[in-house]
């Protein structure tokens, strides 16, 4: 992991994709702007229609409100995309103030940085989403500056959704979102608002329906955190060495969930754990 220099540093440059870097609270013009094709690369984040040609324009940056947030992603030109899109704090309101590509990064610049709202990715590196936010438990509660967490997610998975949630997220998007909206869900959020959207607020709303506790897979909870990772990975017919590369483990250790997943879920082979995971819409 790059070395973090806390809130007025900033990560070395990294020739890798899953570099990370904590900016600062002033860093605004200091920060290199993306280009326009790198923006446009980015699925899911383009600009909204109705926007003007410098992106979109939001009622909170035209009436000075200001709200520091923290990118958590393990792509690397998604971040650059979703920074083009909403950091320029003088037409969003959104100042970027540090970025992380994997659990242990996040947990080091959020708690450098102290940011409002977190924007983060369900499946990381080292954990995923429900391990930083397990983490950073404390920032979440403290009452003078609490910091708040919005999903930003690839997945519409029930499952992610309602763990996360559980984790103690105040909401969850997709990364079809347009930037106005996105800008506009950071901003709700900070107030702390729960922001969906339309089709995940479904899956929290039938998980929280009863005053009893949400159903449990049983199945499911005898995986541990990793093996949920390497069985998803495994369900979307990756291979053991892009997986190892994904995790940032090894072939051998891979190998070794793949097997433990097995013996406790009593299946036979990957394509039978593919059948398991996509029944409960794991994938």
């Amino acid at each position: 992991m790059s070395d973090v220099n806390g809130p007025t540093g900033q990560t070395p440059a990294s020739n890798g994709p899953e570099d990370a870097a904590v900016g600062t609270a002033g860093a605004g013009a200091g920060a290199e702007a993306a280009t326009g094709s790198a923006a446009e690369s980015v699925a899911g984040v383009g600009v909204p229609t109705g926007s003007t040609a410098d992106g979109p324009h939001t009622t909170a940056a035209a009436g000075g409100r200001r709200v520091r947030v923290v990118l958590v992603d393990d792509h690397r030109m998604f971040r650059t995309g979703v920074q083009a899109e909403i950091g320029e704090t003088e037409r969003t309101g959104v100042e970027v103030v540090g970025e992380a590509a994997d659990v242990d990064q996040a947990v080091t610049v959020i708690t450098a940085t102290r940011p409002e709202v977190v924007l983060l990715d369900v499946h990381l590196p080292g954990g995923g989403g429900v391990e930083v936010l397990r983490r950073c438990a404390p920032l979440m509660a403290d009452a003078r500056q609490p910091v708040r967490f919005l999903a930003l997610s690839v997945s519409d998975a029930a499952e992610d959704v309602i763990g996360v949630i559980r984790g103690g997220a105040r909401g969850y998007v997709t990364k079809t979102i347009t930037g106005t909206d996105l800008v506009d869900s950071v901003f709700r959020v900070q107030d702390g608002d729960a922001v969906f959207s339309p089709r995940l607020a479904g899956f929290v709303l039938d998980a929280f329906a009863s005053t009893d506790a949400p159903p449990v897979d049983e199945d499911l909870d005898r995986l541990t955190q990793r093996e949920r990772e390497v069985l998803r990975l495994i369900a979307r017919g990756y291979a053991y060495k892009e997986i190892a590369k994904q995790l940032f483990i090894s072939v051998k250790t891979v190998e070794s969930h793949v097997s433990a997943v097995l013996r406790k879920l009593q299946l036979s082979n990957r394509h039978e754990l593919t059948r398991w995971a996509t029944a409960r819409r794991l994938v």
